[in-house]
């Protein structure tokens, strides 16, 4: 079990990350690990635009336990090695991505792709199947519309199933709106989040400083 201490809720900006969730689709309870902002600089102004939080299945402590505990959250935040060995982890990972400004649906995923695309070919795995499972992704969000506090969830599993569901507020929904099969694209879209060219800095320094204690207490 994940340390009382450990699970506490985090605020970013108006929308509150609660300590664990449900998911009725595994039947599975996930824990917070980290949550922070994602925004743009637009004319010289940083512009907040959504709030991630990344959710880690009980298993995770112990998997990543092995290599990490006793590291300071200075020696984390700076090891890319631990944020590849969330993202690729033998557990399943659930990410919660809340707008705090309004965005449609395609505005939203164009983003989200564009990073994909970019980090699955400086990686070399980006192929055909990837090609058809970004467009599935695109189709996902066709006609969603995010007003503030509106979320996507992600649920990642290490066999690489991308399942995706919408909610108009923080609440996990019951179904998945789509389901991808593509483990490449299942893990860029947490490697843009947490990944060495991260979109959330803040959302890295909150894993970075909450898992060390959970992972002192992992057995």
């Amino acid at each position: 079990m994940v340390p009382a201490a450990s699970i506490t809720a985090i605020q970013v900006e108006n929308l509150e990350f609660s300590p664990v969730i449900t998911a009725q689709t595994t039947g599975k309870s996930y824990f917070l690990g980290g949550a922070g902002e994602r925004g743009l600089t637009i004319e010289g102004n940083f512009i907040k635009f959504t709030g991630i939080g990344v959710y880690l299945e009980d298993k995770a402590l112990p998997s990543l336990a092995t290599k990490w505990k006793g590291k300071t959250s200075e020696e984390l935040v700076e090891a890319l090695d631990f944020f590849r060995d969330i993202i690729s982890g033998p557990f399943e990972k659930i990410i919660r991505g809340s707008k705090i400004r309004e965005l449609s649906g395609p505005e939203y995923s164009k983003k989200v792709m564009e990073n994909c695309v970019a980090h699955m070919n400086s990686v070399g795995t980006y192929g055909d199947a990837e090609a058809v499972a970004i467009e599935k992704f695109a189709q996902a969000f066709k006609n969603v519309h995010f007003p503030p506090g509106a979320s996507v969830f992600y649920r990642q599993s290490p066999d690489g199933i991308l399942g995706l569901s919408f909610s108009k507020d923080a609440t996990l929904p019951e179904n998945e709106d789509a389901v991808i099969e593509n483990k490449a694209v299942s893990e860029a879209v947490l490697e843009t989040m947490i990944g060495e060219h991260a979109v959330s800095p803040d959302l890295k320094r909150s894993l970075a400083s909450r898992l060390p204690e959970a992972l002192s207490q992992a057995v």
